[in-house]
């Protein structure tokens, strides 16, 4: 009986959790695939499911058995795969990944003109405020804005952004515009700890400062910190891209600019380097083309005192 399909077998008894449901996700007689895990048995001198009248479960060593197959069959799919050419046909299923607010803002439209241009390819968004790991994670590609850790990772650096203090101008008027970090002790602040947990913020590129806030309004979401701007309530703090078109449209201005710290390199970060799939290697360089071209790290709203 041959190998491989064998493991075909065994992995999709394991993942189905039964002979039957696997016989009938593989077009196979029950028999057949009996035969093939008893195989697969004798060939490694060791059980590797436990059956019963209601389930089948794996044994210790199947378990490991099974994460090995999974990972040679894989391995087998993209060696059949580049010898049919889809590394050099853009074809499959693209999992892509970016922050929440970006990636509905900037990535979703790149997304879909990509997927204008090459109907053989699918994606999949995973828009997460959070840093995914795309090799564990089953994911193509990422959408980084920060600092990047040391990885193997293939980054290529498309613009920055910056951490800004905003308020609407009607509290503004009112108010009046903080001229120094510390002034901010004085005005009303909406805290938004789902971006940035601290309650300190820090200020300065050279001289380095670092302001301790006490807000009366804490919100989770860049959203909510961001309306509760709009409407008047207090000065938030947010990443520039979050907020540009409501400074372009005049709901907000940005104040202590001046104090800004460093801005925020943006990268698209993806593995396999040359050896990427076609999916990923074509989507790679339309997003950096169209996110290079993006207005938005072009933008630098002066300080609105």
């Amino acid at each position: 009986m041959d190998r491989w399909q064998s493991m075909r077998v065994f992995v999709k008894v394991a993942e189905t959790g039964g002979f039957a449901e696997a016989s009938r996700k593989l077009f196979m007689s029950p028999p057949a695939v009996t035969r093939a895990i008893a195989f697969l048995e004798e060939a490694i001198g060791a059980q590797l499911l436990v059956r019963t009248t209601r389930s089948v479960k794996l044994t210790d060593t199947g378990r490991r058995y099974f994460e090995d197959c999974q990972r040679i069959l894989a391995d087998l799919a993209d060696a059949e795969a580049a010898a049919a050419g889809s590394y050099s046909t853009p074809t499959g299923t693209l999992v892509i990944t970016a922050p929440v607010l970006f990636g509905q803002i900037h990535v979703l439209p790149i997304v879909m003109a990509y997927l204008e241009q090459h109907k053989a390819v699918t994606a999949q968004l995973l828009f997460l405020d959070r840093i995914a790991n795309l090799i564990e994670e089953g994911m193509d590609v990422a959408v980084r804005i920060g600092r990047l850790p040391d990885s193997e990772l293939n980054a290529i650096r498309v613009g920055t952004v910056r951490r800004v203090v905003c308020a609407s101008p009607a509290y503004l008027a009112e108010h009046g515009a903080p001229l120094l970090p510390a002034d901010l002790a004085a005005h009303s602040v909406i805290a938004n700890v789902g971006a940035w947990p601290s309650l300190e913020w820090r200020f300065g590129r050279e001289r380095k400062t670092t302001v301790s806030i006490r807000p009366q309004l804490v919100c989770n979401l860049n959203e909510a910190a961001i309306t509760a701007a709009i409407d008047g309530w207090g000065l938030t703090r947010v990443l520039s891209y979050q907020i540009a078109p409501a400074v372009r449209e005049g709901r907000l201005r940005i104040v202590l600019a001046d104090y800004e710290e460093d801005p925020l390199p943006v990268h698209i970060v993806h593995a396999g380097g040359r050896s990427a799939s076609a999916k990923v290697r074509s989507f790679v360089d339309f997003a950096v083309e169209k996110l290079r071209a993006n207005q938005i790290f072009g933008e630098h709203t002066a300080s609105g005192t």
